[in-house]
């Protein structure tokens, strides 16, 4: 593991540092203009512009950069091209400052922890779909003659970007999360709209993010089908890095480039076997909206009650420790948990008068108190007995009802019994009742399989009658009738029997062939 050298940042710390920091900011600001080097009246200058507006002395400013050279943030040299009247012109005009790299880094670092302190991460499904369009224009790149090698060099590097903001975005997100559910809002009402906007933010960022994972992890197996070390390898042609002095920068821009890869691969298609991070994003998301449900749903609780046991008994030890005296303190006791005088002290014995006046009220015999006294603070009271209501007249109604509808089903079970198979259509014209048995017993027989004969067999519920439907080889069309209307359907054949019946089934082919013939 690389290790930041110790006084790397050392210009943020001290009396100083304000001063220190101010000074690295002007030759940053100095570089974005392409001024490399400063000499003290250019960094007096940067330094107005950064919004250092103290008056600061020629010696304070010597020494600010004294340190920060020390530091090895910054570098001095010499400016021998300019020709110097006086010595005050040459020390404020020979010596001339730049940033190191070391000094690069540190400033860099400085602006980038600003950034994510004042930054607010976010759930962006925008950005998956720019890595997966991004993804795509490099597969078909791939393909492309070498002169495409600038376009695959931006390409990757705009890869890179996005998801770099994706996990930069997305672990600021989850940080501000679990400090949300952590937190206890001071305002309940802007804590509940907070919470409340976050759940609907995550639940609308959770829409269709499989499918974006799995769009995006698809990109990235084509893009390693067409060869990701050959693409990486005309990247580097199309990033046309300078020429350095020591070791060939070629072999760490290629290092960095497969550590970002992997990167991707971590999160959307794993070499291991382990679980996509899109996927863990997502559990998160679903655990952060299930806890923040369950708070919101306190809140509201909390909303909808007055006021909660624990508020009562602190304002009740408020009035314990004001009360001016201790019968007070009785009072208060008796009215907060309703331990007054005993309900039953009014009751007396069924007789009094057979208790002797002479005897202490310790040696009197118990009065009964009765349990209802208890529960509802009442006594009994013996009233005499009601009048027990006569249900002669209504069971002999239900018995005359059971016989009617006995006669009317052993009627509509009468006219619907066949003696034989018979053809659907000679029932004719029913009545209401029987119509609806046979509707009932077609129903069943349908809703059956046929046998190896081809009919289709059923009983009713009871047992008592049984049901056998064939479908003839010649297909009528039969009508029944009944006051309601007429139903039209196939002339089925049918037999209908009650127990103790019996059918000639067998023989219905011949009886069917007999009658086309008649």
């Amino acid at each position: 593991m690389r290790r930041v050298p110790s006084e790397m940042f050392r210009f943020t710390t001290g009396e100083k540092a304000d001063l220190n920091g101010a000074v690295l900011e002007a030759f940053g600001v100095a570089g974005e203009h392409l001024e490399t080097a400063l000499g003290l009246d250019g960094v007096r200058e940067r330094l107005r512009a950064v919004g250092w507006i103290a008056d600061i002395e020629d010696e304070e400013l010597h020494e600010a950069l004294k340190r920060l050279v020390k530091w090895e943030l910054l570098d001095v040299v010499h400016n021998h091209a300019e020709n110097y009247r006086t010595a005050e012109e040459y020390e404020r005009r020979n010596l001339h400052y730049s940033l190191t790299r070391r000094g690069e880094a540190a400033l860099a670092g400085v602006r980038h922890a600003l950034e994510v302190l004042a930054s607010t991460g976010a759930l962006q499904t925008a950005v998956l779909e720019a890595i997966g369009d991004r993804l795509d224009e490099l597969t078909v790149l791939s393909g492309e003659p070498a002169r495409a090698d600038r376009r695959i060099f931006s390409t990757l590097r705009e890869l890179e970007g996005h998801l770099e903001a994706l996990v930069e975005n997305t672990k600021a997100f989850n940080g501000q999360l679990q400090r949300l559910l952590r937190a206890e809002g001071a305002d309940l009402d802007v804590f509940r709209e907070v919470k409340a906007a976050t759940v609907s933010y995550l639940q609308e960022f959770l829409v269709d993010l499989d499918r974006r994972g799995e769009t995006v992890a698809a990109a990235v197996a084509r893009v390693e089908e067409r060869g990701i070390a050959v693409l990486r390898e005309r990247a580097l042609h199309g990033a046309e890095l300078p020429p350095m002095p020591g070791e060939d920068p070629a072999a760490g821009w290629l290092e960095s480039r497969r550590a970002r890869w992997a990167g991707l691969r971590a999160w959307f298609l794993p070499d291991d076997g382990a679980r996509p991070r899109i996927e863990q994003l997502h559990d998160i998301a679903r655990r952060a909206i299930v806890s923040l449900l369950q708070v919101l749903e306190r809140i509201n609780e909390s909303r909808r009650r007055s006021s909660s046991a624990v508020q009562d008994l602190r304002e009740l030890a408020r009035w314990f420790a004001a009360a001016p005296e201790e019968d007070d303190l009785h009072r208060l006791w008796s009215a907060a948990f309703g331990l007054g005088p005993a309900r039953h002290a009014h009751l007396a014995h069924p007789d009094p008068e057979l208790i002797p006046s002479s005897h202490s009220w310790a040696e009197a015999p118990p009065v009964e108190v009765s349990a209802l006294l208890r529960t509802s603070g009442r006594t009994e009271r013996f009233t005499r007995t009601g009048k027990v209501k006569d249900v002669a007249a209504v069971r002999a109604g239900r018995a005359e009802r059971a016989r009617a509808e006995r006669a009317e089903l052993a009627r509509a079970w009468q006219a619907l019994e066949t003696h034989g198979p018979v053809r659907l259509s000679s029932f004719g014209t029913l009545d209401p009742a029987a119509f609806d048995r046979l509707l009932d017993l077609l129903g069943r027989a349908l809703a059956s399989l046929p046998d190896t004969d081809g009919l289709r067999r059923v009983t009713t519920g009871d047992g008592r009658v049984e049901v056998v439907l064939s479908l003839p080889p010649d297909t009528r069309t039969a009508f029944l009738r009944t006051e309601k209307g007429t139903l039209a359907g196939p002339d089925y054949l049918v037999d209908i029997t009650t127990a103790g019946g019996t059918t000639t089934f067998p023989a219905l082919h011949a009886a069917t062939g007999q009658e086309a013939a008649g």
